[in-house]
């Protein structure tokens, strides 16, 4: 499944605090971090979907990401809720 349709499947919140805060929650699904994005960023969500279990996909860039997300700006990461 294309990232776009991924995104489009559900519910989701964007940008890194949204993010940890539904990971931490338990309602994450799938995670989606911009191989762009700050390396310090994208490694404590990285790490904190490792302790949490949660699927993580790479998108290429964080404007591919923001723009498959629906927004005009480019987006680090961004997370789809659980059902």
């Amino acid at each position: 499944m294309s990232v776009d349709k991924a995104i489009q499947a559900g519910t989701m919140k964007i940008g890194t605090k949204q993010t940890i805060k539904q990971v931490e929650m338990g309602a994450a699904a799938e995670v989606f971090v911009a191989k762009d994005a700050d390396p310090r960023i994208a490694g404590k969500i990285i790490n904190l979907c490792k302790k949490h279990n949660v699927k993580m996909t790479s998108v290429e860039t964080m404007k591919q990401l923001g723009k498959a997300c629906g927004i005009d700006v480019g987006a680090a990461m961004a997370v789809r809720i659980k059902d």
